[in-house]
């Protein structure tokens, strides 16, 4: 099982001003960066670069000749890749840590298995589909898209501190091997738009998302990371989600320990986590989520005990009887009614 990782009419003018300061200041900012970019001077990847970035020596597709088949530069200020068009054996591509903002070089590398172009100037993540991609990492960009990703083989994802508001392109008749993806920190409001038909590990963490939805069509995703967001409910948790077994809620807006019972149409959710929730600091938060969920194993960092699981059978228990005998007099008093009337 996964570990967890997690607001009068003067107020609101405030707020207003608040907001459009905010606005300013990043206008100011994002301006401040495109200054700053145009300051980069050019810095294409060069023979030398390359020759000492080169590692691992493998047979190549042929099995008739040798190629290295890693490339790392990272950090070293890099703007054009263009270089590496010529170098289709690479395998292992970590591009990482430069000011790149096109990629589209790496089309031309049909082997590459994995790669690093975290902490780049991107706006897309955009490539040829590469037939043998496993992992892909786009972290720390300025990826504003989630489209022109259709890589056959990928496994892992990550598209995490980007400029992401809406999940589009994703298609799952191409991505059916995609098991783990990675979104924390973009600026997404739903979880809508995340169709994957084997994904198992979802991070949403850090965003804005106020609904969920949609995600009934990830029957088989096991884990689920919405930690710091603005959800108020736990709507969204379908039946479909059958093997769902963790979930973090840690530090969004849920005020009602009743919401826990939505969550009863998941057959093995084990652990749930409500921590820096305004839920958590209601009485007998713990027992109420308990006796909703019986089988959750954990709630936030701990572990229910036996006794925690006795009280809360037995309180179930009192209370289903209460609510069947009293539906049982509603039943007889509605039963007398008609023959009343029909007398």
């Amino acid at each position: 099982m996964a570990d967890e990782e997690t607001y009068d009419e003067a107020e609101t003018g405030g707020e207003e001003q608040d907001e459009e300061e905010n606005e300013d200041q990043g206008d100011e900012e994002e301006h401040a960066e495109e200054e700053e970019e145009e300051k980069v001077p050019p810095n294409p990847l060069t023979e030398d670069i390359i020759a000492e970035s080169l590692s691992l020596l493998c047979k190549t597709g042929d099995g008739l000749s040798h190629a290295y088949v890693r490339l790392d530069i990272h950090e070293r200020g890099v703007t054009d890749i263009d270089m590496l068009k010529c170098f289709i054996h690479l395998r292992y591509v970590d591009i990482s840590k430069n000011a790149l903002k096109d990629i589209s070089a790496l089309s031309a590398l049909t082997h590459m298995l994995t790669l690093k172009a975290d902490e780049n100037l991107l706006t897309s993540p955009q490539l040829e589909e590469m037939p043998f991609l496993q992992v892909a990492s786009f972290s720390h960009n300025r990826i504003n898209t989630t489209e022109g990703i259709n890589h056959p083989m990928l496994e892992h994802l990550i598209l995490s501190n980007n400029n992401i508001t809406q999940v589009t392109g994703l298609d799952a008749t191409k991505l059916t091997r995609l098991h783990t993806l990675e979104l924390r920190g973009n600026k997404l409001e739903s979880t809508d738009g995340i169709y994957l038909p084997n994904l198992k590990n979802l991070f949403v963490a850090a965003n804005v998302i106020k609904r969920i939805e949609g995600l009934g069509r990830c029957s088989t995703l096991t884990t689920l990371h919405l930690r710091d967001n603005q959800l108020e409910n736990l709507d969204g948790f379908t039946e479909d989600l059958k093997e769902l077994q963790y979930v973090n809620m840690r530090g969004n807006l849920v005020t009602s320990v009743k919401e826990a019972a939505k969550m009863k149409p998941l057959p093995f959710m084990r652990a749930l986590v409500l921590s820096e929730c305004p839920v958590a600091e209601e009485d007998d938060y713990r027992l109420e989520v308990l006796i909703a969920l019986r089988s959750l194993e954990r709630l936030d960092k701990d572990e229910f005990t036996d006794e925690e699981r006795t009280e809360a059978e037995e309180i179930y228990e009192t209370r289903k009887a209460e609510a069947e005998a009293a539906e049982a007099n509603e039943d007889g008093a509605d039963s007398g009614e008609e023959q009343i009337e029909s007398g």
